[in-house]
């Protein structure tokens, strides 16, 4: 089960933040703290995978921008890894070539796309032309919606 997910920059600023198990705000704060220092100080040899408490962060770093996430200690680090790859590769897609703004500007779509691909700490879909169909068609009601609005 996936615990958390972070997206944090190089100097620690997080910029995507979604926990699926409860925690205080301060034990938050505390939590990306950790993983930030974790995650940035590791060699580029090493693998992305790290001992984090009782469980296991994943990460995998894009331009500047690093995507963990925090998982069971059974759990299987290459599907986790193999996630973290389609979840950047969907938000290309949305985004083409997404940078550190585009999640700033647009959190609101980031989370969207986000819970369609995980679902209560458990990859729900891993098509990324499934979740992209359904993207656009949330796309499609957001607009009719809007539309109504207006008249």
């Amino acid at each position: 089960m996936i615990r958390f997910i972070l997206l944090q920059n190089r100097q620690g600023k997080t910029r995507l933040a979604k926990y699926y198990v409860p925690l205080e705000d301060s034990e938050k704060h505390k939590v990306e703290y950790e993983v930030h220092r974790l995650v940035v100080n590791r060699d580029p040899k090493f693998t992305n995978f790290v001992e984090f408490r009782l469980h296991k962060i994943i990460y995998r770093r894009y331009a500047g921008l690093f995507f963990s996430m925090c998982v069971d200690i059974t759990d299987n680090e290459l599907a986790y890894l193999e996630g973290i790859h389609l979840f950047v590769e969907i938000l290309d897609h949305f985004f083409s070539n997404v940078c550190e703004l585009d999640l700033v500007f647009n959190f609101h779509k980031v989370y969207l796309i986000l819970d369609e691909f995980i679902l209560a700490g458990e990859l729900q879909e891993t098509s990324k032309k499934a979740i992209i169909e359904r993207m656009v068609v949330v796309g499609l009601y957001l607009i009719e919606w809007l539309f109504q609005m207006e008249v």
